[in-house]
C-alpha cells in the first residue's frame, strides 16, 4: 500500500487534556455542604413559620426543601459524572451533569407553582402573621448563610467546571436574594401593619424562583442537545493550530465540538503536506492535542489525518 493511500486512510489519535482525578478541589464534597446546610435551614424556616403563621417564611421553607433535593442530585450526579467510560458509555458518564441541572430547574419552577398557590389562597381567604421579630432573625440568618455557601460551592463549581455545581449555587444564591425580600415583607407588616403585604412578599418570590428555573433549564438544555462550544472557546481550539507552527500540516477543517459537563469534546480534520509519513502526523496530532487541551480545560481530542490532496467537504 502506498503511502498516500496510508494517510488517506489513517484511523485518528485521542487524548484527554484533564481527566475528573486532575480536578482539585473535589466536587462531591461541596454537594455534601449544600445538604447539610439545606437541611438545617428546613428545620429553621418550618419552626419559623409554625411560630409566625407566615406565608411568605413557609414558602422559604419549600424553597429550600427543593434545593435540599437539587443539592443530593448535585450529589449522586457529580460522583457519577466521574466515572470513567464503560462499554454501555463510551464517551463517559458527564451529561448526568447536565441532567441534574435540568432536573434542579424543573424542581425549582414546582416549587414555584406551590408558592404561588398558597399565596392566592392566603390573600383571597385573609391570614395573620404573629411573633415577627423571631421570622425576621431567622430569615436574616438563612440569607447570610446561603450567601456563603454559594459563594463556596461557585469556587468549587469554576475550580472543576462543573454544571451541577454551579446550578446548586445558582439555588441558594436566589434563595438569599429570596429571603432578603421576605425580610422586607416581614419588616412592611410589622410597620404597616398590612397583613397582606405577606403573601404578596411570597408571590414576589415566586417570580423570581421562575426566573431562576428558567435560566438553569435553558443553560442546561443546551448541552444536552450537543450545542457546539462558545466562540471565545472554538477560537482557542484554532489559534491552538496556528501557533503550533507545524510546516507538515496544510490546513484544518470540519472542526467540531460540544460539551458534556465539564468535559470538552472536539474534533477536526487535519490535512498534512504530501510526503508525511504516518508516523510524523501521528507526532503531530499529538502535538496538536496537547496545545488544545492546554487552552481549552477538560477537552477530549480527536484528529482525523488527511493527505494534501484529499477534497475538502464542509
Amino acid at each position: 500500500m502506498s503511502q498516500r493511500s496510508r494517510l488517506a486512510g489513517a484511523a485518528a489519535a485521542t487524548t484527554r487534556a484533564v481527566g475528573p482525578d486532575a480536578q482539585m478541589p473535589r466536587k462531591d464534597s461541596a454537594a455534601a455542604v449544600s445538604i447539610a446546610s439545606n437541611a438545617i435551614l428546613i428545620v429553621l424556616k418550618l419552626a419559623a413559620a409554625a411560630i409566625t403563621g407566615s406565608i411568605a417564611i413557609l414558602t422559604e421553607a419549600a424553597h429550600s426543601s427543593i434545593d435540599l433535593i437539587a443539592s443530593v442530585v448535585a450529589f449522586y450526579s457529580v460522583r457519577k459524572a466521574d466515572e470513567p467510560a464503560d462499554e454501555d458509555h463510551p464517551y463517559g458518564h458527564q451529561k448526568v451533569e447536565n441532567l441534574a441541572a435540568a432536573i434542579e430547574g424543573m424542581l425549582i419552577l414546582v416549587g414555584a407553582g406551590v408558592i404561588v398557590f398558597e399565596s392566592v389562597r392566603r390573600l383571597a381567604q385573609g391570614s395573620e402573621v404573629e411573633s415577627i421579630g423571631i421570622g425576621i432573625a431567622v430569615i436574616a440568618f438563612s440569607a447570610v448563610a446561603n450567601l456563603v455557601v454559594s459563594g463556596y460551592l461557585y469556587r468549587r463549581a469554576k475550580a472543576t467546571d462543573s454544571p451541577a455545581l454551579e446550578g446548586d449555587a445558582a439555588h441558594l444564591r436566589a434563595d438569599a436574594f429570596t429571603s432578603t425580600g421576605v425580610l422586607a415583607g416581614l419588616a412592611m407588616v410589622e410597620i404597616t401593619g398590612v397583613q397582606a403585604f405577606d403573601p404578596v412578599t411570597a408571590l414576589l418570590v415566586a417570580a423570581a424562583i421562575v426566573f431562576s428555573g428558567l435560566r438553569i433549564l435553558n443553560r442546561s438544555s443546551r448541552a444536552l442537545v450537543d450545542e457546539t462550544l462558545p466562540p471565545e472557546e472554538l477560537d482557542a481550539v484554532r489559534q491552538a493550530i496556528e501557533d503550533h507552527g507545524a510546516r507538515e500540516v496544510v490546513s484544518f477543517h470540519k472542526l467540531r465540538a460540544r460539551r458534556a459537563g465539564s468535559r470538552r469534546h472536539v474534533d477536526l480534520h487535519v490535512q498534512f503536506t504530501e510526503g508525511t509519513s504516518l508516523r510524523r502526523a501521528h507526532e503531530i496530532s499529538h502535538e496538536l492535542q496537547a496545545a488544545i487541551g492546554k487552552r481549552l480545560r477538560g477537552a477530549d481530542v480527536l484528529i482525523h489525518l488527511e493527505p494534501e490532496d484529499r477534497a475538502r467537504q464542509r
